[in-house]
């Protein structure tokens, strides 16, 4: 298989036939060489009987069903450890990042790169907070980050063959897939392009998850969080010196015992800090202790679809 087009979909029933229908167009180049999976991850309304029925209509579908609802990222996965093409292409199930860019990224590809990556020159149909997070999100990332994390980037994507083995053969469960290829290197250049509004269904991000996520990148790729947070137990003692010092000052020259108010003060500014120190050392425990379990990542409930014989025969024909 040359080309294998990977989209995870979680409650995507009513895009899924305009997915199919361009994706189908933007891989015509590549009739009879190309595969497209699609991963349903634990939906809820009529996402797999609408990839079911993709299927039965164009052989070159495949559907995956996990076992339940995993998150983007795991759905991701388990599509790209199903794919069999030499080049991997990926994409969101709502169509805001447009499939018509294939080409120009396989062009890109031929070129020498493994990664081509699509960087988002403008995102249209998202509010001023949604910008302004994710353009933070980026920038405050790249800058904890022990890797350079590509700006203003997703996981809509084309990789080769080895940047996605290489990729796969990364054993964590918090998976943060576009910081995975940024750390495994190889040639990569990115490719501009503006980002469509979501044409049905809502988003699979809402702002808790949005944190969720982004922490789960910080955590990652970085150890910087620990680092602050030693370096924030530092100043809390050198604070709590001085301050020792001005009770004792204060004690011998006006013979003055400090008032309830800066007590308060202290034990607030103090307990804020072991707290949040603590929960930052929890956040790296707990990671630790699910990568310790080993579990699988996930499992698979159905699959639909098939690679048909002439595939393989043209394959090696081309070949």
């Amino acid at each position: 298989m040359l080309l294998s087009v990977v989209v995870p979909c979680m409650n995507e029933e009513d895009s899924i036939p305009l997915l199919v229908e361009r994706l189908v167009a933007a891989t015509e180049a590549w009739r009879g060489l190309s595969e497209i999976v699609l991963v349903d991850d634990g939906s809820t309304d009529g996402t797999w009987d609408a990839i079911c029925a993709q299927c039965k209509d164009h052989p070159g579908i495949r559907g995956l069903k996990l076992s339940m609802n995993r998150g983007h990222q795991v759905a991701l996965t388990a599509g790209l450890m199903e794919a069999t093409g030499e080049r991997v292409f990926m994409l969101d199930a709502d169509l805001q990042d447009p499939p018509e860019l294939l080409p120009d990224m396989m062009a890109m590809m031929d070129r020498g790169y493994d990664v081509v990556y699509g960087r988002r020159k403008e995102r249209k149909g998202e509010g001023w907070f949604k910008k302004v997070t994710a353009h933070g999100f980026y920038r405050l990332l790249n800058r904890l980050s022990d890797v350079p994390i590509p700006n203003d980037t997703g996981d809509f994507r084309l990789v080769s063959r080895r940047a996605l083995d290489a990729v796969l053969e990364m054993p964590e469960r918090a998976r943060f897939i576009r910081g995975m290829f940024a750390w495994a290197g190889f040639r990569q250049i990115g490719i501009e392009y503006v980002r469509d509004p979501r044409l049905a269904g809502e988003t699979k991000y809402p702002l808790s998850k949005m944190i969720r996520f982004a922490f789960d990148a910080l955590a990652s790729f970085s150890i910087k969080p620990l680092q602050i947070a030693t370096r924030l137990a530092f100043l809390t003692l050198i604070i709590a010196a001085l301050m020792a010092v001005y009770v004792f000052w204060s004690l011998i020259m006006y013979n003055a015992v400090a008032g309830w108010a800066s007590t308060v003060l202290v034990i607030s500014f103090f307990s804020g800090i072991q707290l949040l120190t603590l929960g930052i050392m929890g956040e790296y425990l707990g990671r630790l202790y699910v990568e310790a379990k080993g579990r699988p990542l996930f499992f698979v409930d159905e699959q639909t679809g098939q690679t048909i014989e002439p595939v393989v025969e043209s394959l090696a024909k081309h070949r």
